[in-house]
């Protein structure tokens, strides 16, 4: 096959993946396809954290009439399969075993459990094997999982809602409704796909927020709170013990329905929870407010996106939004009159 029929099939494998968002964190999502003579045979995703991988799924979806094309197939996989024992077998060795000739990768997998091992193991077994097929769209539907391993933090998501004028509370913080019912089910759905969610002490206080994906059919992120002395009054939503919920505070001792991480307060605290963090194994934090803890991540460089809801109101006073600089647009959208703008650090 040529460049363009691969790039064809590697689509295919990148929308199967995107079918795992949400679902299998701290693990990658990855699509796999089985083609004989232009045709899909079999196909598969990632599903579950856990569960089957996308190649196990791929040759298992092909039919018993087309099993005997198997070993005149090509795999396409958006992930180099890998070549350690986890929570399932090595996918690697199921490519060998199944006797496939042929495989074509769209990248490399940087994990250091992987890392080009999965590509050596079917190189070794005499299998064809191609690289770099979209490569830079496969590591970016896995930008989480790459910038967890090489990075060694959680992947970035500030999230804001802004009115016409660039105000996102009321004089004081008060909170002040400005996107729709549609933009916060979208909210929800941007929730459900990331492992926490991070609010700092002001509006965990003002906006008593539940933080949850009431809005969309999906799992609730951990829930973070800055707090240093542990203010948020024990009456409001964070406490309710409903959601796992973790509050950054100087305190230590027992906080009942939440856990405490103590950190130090008098040295630089984003790059201390971004190493907690790494060490519990959270892979990307949506960031939701106030203006201040979202100012701070920006002035550091901290973050990987930004999602930035703009209503159709104006406001007569109240706090500005975070500047957001150095960054490029990647995506805009409109719900019923909110616009939403994506961007990615620059």
């Amino acid at each position: 096959m040529n460049s363009t029929d691969h790039e064809i099939f590697m689509r295919r494998c990148l929308e199967l993946a995107a079918m795992g968002s949400g679902h299998v964190a701290p693990n990658p999502v990855v699509g796999a396809v089985l083609v004989h003579q232009g045709r899909i045979i079999g196909e598969g995703f990632h599903r579950q954290y856990g569960q089957a991988h996308a190649e196990v799924n791929c040759v298992n979806s092909v039919t018993p009439e087309d099993r005997p094309l198997i070993q005149r197939a090509t795999m396409y996989v958006s992930l180099e399969p890998c070549a350690h024992h986890g929570k399932t077998p090595p996918c690697a060795d199921l490519i060998v075993s199944e006797k496939i000739p042929e495989v074509v990768i769209g990248c490399v997998d940087t994990f250091s459990a992987v890392a080009g091992k999965g590509i050596e193991k079917l190189n070794k077994a005499g299998i064809k094997v191609h690289t770099g097929v979209l490569e830079k769209e496969c590591r970016a539907i896995n930008r989480r999982f790459f910038t967890f391993h090489e990075q060694q933090r959680p992947y970035i998501i500030l999230k804001w809602a802004q009115s016409r004028n660039g105000l996102m509370a009321g004089p004081d913080g008060a909170p002040v409704r400005i996107s729709n019912r549609w933009s916060d089910r979208l909210v929800h759905r941007w929730r459900s796909e990331e492992m926490a969610i991070l609010v700092g002490t002001r509006t965990a206080i003002l906006d008593n927020p539940r933080l949850n994906t009431r809005l969309w059919p999906g799992k609730h992120p951990l829930r973070l709170v800055i707090d240093r002395t542990l203010a948020v009054p024990r009456t409001h939503h964070l406490w309710d013990g409903s959601v796992p919920t973790v509050f950054i505070t100087a305190r230590d001792g027992q906080a009942g329905n939440a856990a405490l991480l103590q950190l130090d307060f008098s040295a630089p605290l984003l790059p201390q929870l971004m190493q907690s963090l790494h060490q519990r194994q959270v892979q990307s934090v949506l960031v939701e407010g106030g203006p201040y803890l979202l100012q701070r991540f920006l002035e550091t460089d901290l973050w990987d996106e930004a999602r930035v809801i703009t209503g159709t109101d104006t406001l007569p006073d109240g706090l500005a939004a975070p500047a957001l600089r150095q960054a490029a647009g990647v995506e805009s959208l409109h719900l019923k009159g909110d616009r939403i703008d994506i961007y990615r650090r620059g």
